[in-house]
């Protein structure tokens, strides 16, 4: 006899229930996917379809990519946009800097404590920062 998918996941279950998301089939799916094993990771929407299809969920791409935008509405995940069309979406939420490789186009996290920013400029009248991402691009030396 199936199991229920809603008793397949508890800690998923309770992630989304932690952004207030309802536990549809989709995102319990894509949730186990992306925090089952308690680590944090950086994926897109095509890496996240492949493997979920590569393990036999049913879901489309189009549910991928809807499911990580609810995520991230709800504040489950961050969207980190590199060079503006290539989205990675991290599960660690918390303000850090990326390392961006140029030539595997990996993206993982930098070291916070490193980082210093100075000064930002002033933003305009009305407006207000909501995050900065800080993408530090890197490619590897050549060897000559």
């Amino acid at each position: 006899m199936a199991k229920n998918f809603l008793d397949v996941s508890p800690t998923a279950i309770q992630w989304l229930s932690k952004g207030g998301l309802r536990p549809t089939r989709q995102r319990v799916i894509i949730a186990e996917r992306l925090i089952g094993d308690g680590q944090n990771r950086h994926v897109t929407a095509e890496s996240l379809f492949s493997v979920s299809n590569k393990r036999g969920d049913k879901v489309s791409l189009a549910t991928v990519y809807n499911t990580l935008r609810a995520f991230c509405s709800a504040g489950l995940v961050r969207e980190i946009t590199v060079d503006g069309s290539k989205s990675y979406f991290d599960t660690n939420v918390s303000d850090h800097p990326h390392f961006y490789w140029e030539d595997s186009a990996d993206l993982v996290d930098a070291p916070s404590e490193e980082l210093k920013i100075a000064s930002l400029p002033e933003v305009p009248a009305g407006a207000e920062i909501s995050k900065v991402d800080v993408v530090i691009r890197l490619r590897r030396k050549s060897t000559d």
